[in-house]
């Protein structure tokens, strides 16, 4: 009998077809209620519980089709639309233990490997009103555009293709922070209601990830903190490794620009007090434009499902000064082409040792990519960005209960990488979507109505008759 056409039962779990389990995931439901279980003591506030809210409105992150409580509340079963509510914006659970905890669970997976890393980015979230904790006509970098929206600075644990969100803060714009009332009104406590760029609170959370214990060989970040001299130097200050993206107008000088103060020109009127570089320096773009094809080398830079991916790379020792500090920083500088788009460019800096080799550079310098890859599973599969919050709290909680979503689905990829390496969050989430309790589909075990497999079976059962195809293409019998 075709594997399609089997029955899912609990006697069959590791039944195999080429040398393959063809459905460890009859038991996904019960391994992600444990999963959940295991922060249930963040959940008890004083003598009372919210464990069993938390485990429903998680329950609704993976089930609802639409992530806004009514709709989630439809689907999971013995919940309500006001007990989520309460739940998510009233309660005092203590969001920043959970996500504390989360770091380390995702250090615990692979945080002593070589090539993990600390990657830092931001997203935004779209609204309509002026209600939602720091909604304001804000930059939104995935469109390009001004937008009436809220900002959220993430940071995500990756090693090579696998990654999980583990920290977020969310920015307050200056046009809350100058009217307190507002900010009260929305539950932002008292010690938040003081500005920080964006780049402040990236060094927060990677301080607090310092402080968790979590192990990690670099920091990443796009260009929007690449640009910022003072977030480079905090981390260089404090032996933090960065491979940090900067815009096509980065300045860096090709020889030691040695700043000093001149001598004055005479002895009349003031004495000069400002540095100044002793050579020019040149435009990242002007520079590249000035090297001959043959400095490029072609380099692997990361894998994806295709297979390894290759980009034309150039490296240089540069200095890096601006134009106030006492002196110049000599750091990598690292530009890649892409082979297909030869137009399109991304430029990095990075502090790591000299002796870093190129192909290592090329390598630190793809691995952001994760980090996007991360944002947009958090909001396709966990609903980042489906919610109906308003309040700092309710944000906060929204944010952490997603992360911790996240997390399980990372321990599953990687406890399946063997049997399913293309395993994805969007095949867990469609697999939890089934197999957890719901108020509107037939229990998994019972009859179905026509007496021939119920809709879960046929879920896991289609699933895994593309896994077995997909992974057995080109596969020959021994025996034929």
């Amino acid at each position: 009998m075709p594997p399609s056409q089997m029955a899912i039962t609990p006697e069959i779990i590791r039944y195999k077809v080429i040398s393959h389990p063809i459905n460890p995931f009859i038991s996904i439901a019960e391994d992600f209620t444990f999963f959940i279980g295991r922060y249930r003591d963040y959940f008890t506030i004083r003598t009372r519980s919210v464990a069993t809210q938390a485990e429903q409105y998680i329950y609704g992150l993976m089930q609802s089709d639409k992530r806004n409580m009514e709709r989630m509340a439809e689907v999971v079963p013995d919940s309500d639309e006001q007990s989520f509510q309460n739940f998510i914006s009233n309660s005092k659970w203590n969001a920043r233990a959970i996500l504390n905890r989360i770091g380390i669970d995702a250090d615990s997976l692979f945080g002593g490997d070589p090539d993990t890393c600390l990657i830092i980015d931001e997203t935004a979230f779209i609204k309509k009103g002026v209600m939602s904790v720091g909604v304001a006509r804000q930059w939104r970098g995935r469109l390009g555009k001004v937008d009436n929206c809220q900002v959220s600075v993430f940071s995500a644990l990756a090693c090579r293709s696998h990654v999980t969100l583990i920290d977020t803060r969310l920015y307050i714009p200056k046009v809350w922070i100058n009217d307190p009332e507002r900010c009260r009104n929305a539950g932002i406590p008292e010690e938040f209601i003081v500005y920080q760029k964006k780049s402040e609170q990236a060094l927060d959370m990677i301080k607090q990830a310092r402080i968790n214990g979590i192990r990690f060989n670099w920091v990443g970040v796009d260009g929007g903190y690449g640009k910022e001299p003072d977030f480079l130097r905090a981390l260089d200050s404090v032996d933090e490794i960065f491979m940090a993206d900067v815009h096509k107008d980065q300045l860096i000088y090709l020889e030691n620009p040695e700043p000093t103060i001149p001598e004055p020109k005479s002895n009349r009127g003031r004495k000069p007090t400002k540095l100044k570089a002793q050579t020019d320096p040149i435009r990242v773009d002007k520079w590249v434009a000035l090297q001959p094809d043959a400095a490029w080398e072609m380099i692997p830079i990361r894998e994806s499902t295709v297979g390894t991916l290759s980009a034309y790379i150039l490296q240089k020792r540069v200095w890096v000064w601006d134009g106030e500090e006492e002196g110049a920083h000599c750091w990598h500088l690292i530009v890649r082409r892409e082979i297909d788009s030869p137009k399109e460019i991304k430029y990095s800096l990075s502090n790591a040792s000299e002796e870093t080799s190129i192909e290592r550079l090329a390598f630190m310098q793809g691995q952001r990519f994760w980090v996007e890859r991360a944002l947009q599973d958090g909001k396709s599969e966990c609903g980042l960005d489906e919610y109906q919050i308003r309040g700092w709290n309710g944000w906060h909680h929204h944010a952490t209960l997603l992360m911790m979503a996240m997390l399980f689905m990372l321990k599953r990829c990687l406890s399946n990488s063997d049997e399913y390496p293309l395993l994805s969050c969007s095949d867990i989430q469609t697999l939890l979507k089934h197999f957890l309790p719901r108020r509107d589909v037939t229990a998994l075990g019972s009859a179905a109505p026509d007496g021939g497999q119920t809709q879960k079976t046929r879920i896991v059962n289609q699933f895994c008759e593309e896994e077995t195809e997909e992974e057995t293409k080109g596969y020959e019998d021994p025996k034929s």
